[in-house]
């Protein structure tokens, strides 16, 4: 089984974006609702498509299967078969780690619904693997639902309560 081992975090400020070697605009689409086992999705990004199950579980690790699939199903898909859409830009920022492995941050820019939100992930290899906290992150939102690309299609970031806290920065 392919497991997933990743943390997420708000994004503070614009300065990541000088350190940005790569960026991918990418629409997804859930083909599934809250509260089942998985999440399943179909990704365009950039010139290619992808469909993606994930364990629906909250935390650093979780399973994954990831395959390639058409360009042309996945625009079928995404016009006629999902419940909720995502839009955004993909960043790619490397790094190393404090152990000296290296490390890709990828920061998401969303657009459309949730436009104005910004998201900072890193994949690990194990979920004790030290990271250094770059001045650009913000709150730790790892273990916030609200912050998956699942929930954000089918409960947008600008729909969210203006009072809430937990919220993050607008």
């Amino acid at each position: 089984m392919a497991i997933e081992i990743e943390r997420k975090f708000l994004v503070v400020g614009d300065d990541w974006r000088a350190q940005a070697t790569k960026r991918v605009p990418m629409r997804q689409g859930y083909l599934t609702e809250d509260n089942g086992k998985s999440s399943i999705r179909v990704r365009l990004q950039g010139v290619e498509a992808r469909m993606n199950i994930k364990a629906a579980v909250v935390g650093r690790a979780r399973a994954e299967y990831d395959y390639e699939v058409p360009v042309k199903d996945a625009h079928e898909i995404l016009d006629t078969l999902c419940v909720g859409l995502v839009d955004k830009v993909r960043h790619y920022i490397d790094t190393v780690g404090p152990d000296g492995q290296p490390l890709v941050w990828e920061i998401d820019e969303f657009g459309g619904a949730n436009a104005g939100l910004v998201v900072a992930e890193v994949e690990l290899k194990r979920d004790d693997q030290a990271i250094d906290t770059p001045a650009w992150l913000g709150r730790e939102v790892t273990d916030d639902r609200r912050y998956y690309n699942h929930s954000l299609a089918l409960h947008p970031w600008r729909d969210w309560p203006e009072n809430d806290p937990q919220s993050g920065p607008r």
